[in-house]
């Protein structure tokens, strides 16, 4: 089963690339940087495979790159303080 299969799946997935980026030294701003770019990716080449995929698809498509690039960072921030 891929990681995109179950929403609480890829939570775990990115908390701890996340995680890992953090302790390897990687400031906010580069983290920042690659969750857009992954988002991007995502939005564009990757079917939503369940609802909670799909409504970030639709907030991602909807927003411009400010919004974009906010939504990314809030991604980071959501993983980083939920409990899981």
């Amino acid at each position: 089963m891929s990681i995109l299969e179950s929403f609480d799946d890829w939570k775990h997935f990115l908390a701890s690339r996340v995680t890992q980026a953090a302790s390897s030294g990687m400031n906010r701003d580069t983290m920042e940087n690659a969750a857009y770019q992954i988002g991007s990716y995502l939005s564009n080449q990757v079917d939503p495979k369940n609802d909670e995929e799909r409504l970030l698809k639709e907030l991602w498509d909807a927003g411009n790159d400010e919004e974009r690039r906010a939504m990314a960072s809030v991604m980071i921030n959501y993983v980083q303080n939920k409990k899981q």
